[in-house]
């Protein structure tokens, strides 16, 4: 059977490619104009943002839930089915979107703490929090609804709404960060309001699309209909999933925990290498949602050699990315260095910083699409959630704080051994996948 997988992997990955790199430019905006404002508000800017990150890795667990029932079901053309995934998935989003609003609007400052000890940013980044904490509420839907359209391989739909929802979040930053047109100049605040109104509309457009788009519908009912063989198969693969992307998260948020405690140099270096790495591994990520819904959809027609073939030529796709992303983040050094204004140290800790970037890209791009693209288009979520919770609680975490508070290492010793996590896991991950034991068809006859 003659494969299409490349002719289809550009149409998917183009736009998803192209909606991570817009996502990726918001932060880089973000981070420019809190550095104009100040390096506490960029460091402080930066540590809340951890807060939506782990966030984000909920959904992560979720929409990868929804993707590889949902492919797979794509793959038979099971629309009804999917409309019930979209629904088991909403309702625990909604649920969890809920949790962290509350505690990001009425505990902000308690949150802030979690993460530095300093006084200046937990009251900068608490305002913060309590401002953005509404966009939470947006995404907990409009996240689950556009992972239900890309998975049905109408990502140029997804990606135009989400692009215009971040656009829209540049042009608000500017305005209330420096007080254009009129508005009043909100510093930090104005980049949450911004963040908050664009998710706002993106929303939006997500419920404008549901009303007319008809293969796949949300209804309201969806939200409490009830089908217990689906819900346990949901939770079957996804907890697995959200507990690799939690687990994952944690791990880098406890990395951000033990360099806020290095100080606010290291702090402010990390959100700017933090971008860098985002814009390296931007094609790597947008080439492994592609190729799960890919080859989820090859594995619920049944086409089990194709998917081997296909998943070969997915690796390969992946590592000459990941070299192109490190080499992305040697020639744009001179604007990094720029994008902020750092202090000497600072400028010292990310020089160092961006060239470790430069090759731990790659592997976090090999590590992450086979993990969460290849093994769970088979609805493999299990073997990455066990992989990384060892690699990440038993090696890295430990680690790190080891080399931090213990040994009391100088800063860049200590990141250093905090990149080491994809490497040491690269083996087991290639052993995996080798095996095919990630190859399942879990669809159901309903």
């Amino acid at each position: 059977m003659k494969s299409t997988f490349y002719k289809d992997m550009f149409r998917l990955a183009l736009p998803i490619v192209l909606q991570n790199l817009i996502t990726a430019a918001v932060s880089s905006v973000d981070v420019i104009m809190l550095g104009f404002i100040s390096q506490d508000a960029l460091a402080a800017g930066s540590l809340a943002n951890q807060i939506v990150f782990i966030l984000n890795l909920v959904y992560t667990g979720l929409t990868s839930g929804i993707t590889m029932l949902a492919a797979q079901y794509w793959g038979k053309r099971d629309t009804r089915t999917i409309e019930q995934i979209l629904g088991i998935g909403l309702r625990i989003s909604i649920a969890v979107s809920a949790l962290f609003f509350l505690a990001a609007f009425f505990a902000p400052e308690v949150l802030m703490r979690i993460f530095t000890p300093d006084p200046v940013l937990i009251s900068t980044g608490a305002g913060y929090l309590r401002v953005i904490s509404f966009s939470y509420l947006f995404m907990g839907i409009s996240q689950m609804y556009l992972c239900t359209m890309r998975t049905i391989e109408r990502v140029i739909f997804a990606t135009v709404t989400n692009g215009s929802a971040l656009c829209l979040n540049i042009i608000l930053n500017a305005s209330l960060i420096f007080g254009w047109f009129g508005l009043p100049k909100m510093g930090i605040l104005g980049v949450a309001l911004a963040t908050s109104i664009a998710r706002g509309i993106e929303l939006l457009i997500c419920l404008t699309d549901a009303c007319f788009f008809r293969t796949i519908r949300l209804r309201p009912h969806l939200l409490w209909e009830k089908n217990s063989v689906l819900f346990r198969d949901f939770l079957h693969y996804s907890l697995p999933a959200f507990g690799n992307e939690v687990s994952w998260g944690l791990a880098f948020s406890t990395y951000s925990i033990i360099m806020g405690h290095l100080g606010s140099d290291m702090v402010a270096a990390n959100a700017v290498v933090s971008v860098a790495r985002n814009l390296g591994t931007v094609a790597c990520f947008g080439i492994a949602g592609a190729g799960a819904i890919l080859l989820g959809k090859s594995i619920g027609q049944g086409k089990s050699d194709l998917v081997k073939e296909d998943a070969s030529r997915f690796c390969r796709i992946t590592f000459i990315s990941g070299v192109a992303g490190g080499i992305l983040i040697f020639l744009l050094r001179p604007l990094f260095f720029h994008m902020a204004d750092l202090t000497p140290t600072a400028t010292g800790y990310l020089s160092v910083m961006l060239f470790i970037n430069m090759y731990y890209v790659i592997g976090q791009a090999m590590n992450t699409t086979v993990i969460c693209g290849i093994f769970r288009s088979g609805g493999d979520s299990r073997w990455g959630f066990i992989c990384d919770v060892i690699d990440m609680w038993v090696f890295s975490v430990p680690l790190g704080f080891i080399s931090a508070f213990v040994l009391k290492l100088p800063p860049m010793w200590v990141y250093f051994l905090l990149c080491l996590d994809e490497f040491v896991k690269m083996p087991w991950v290639y052993r995996h996948y080798k095996s095919y034991k990630w190859l399942k068809n879990i669809t159901r006859e309903f």
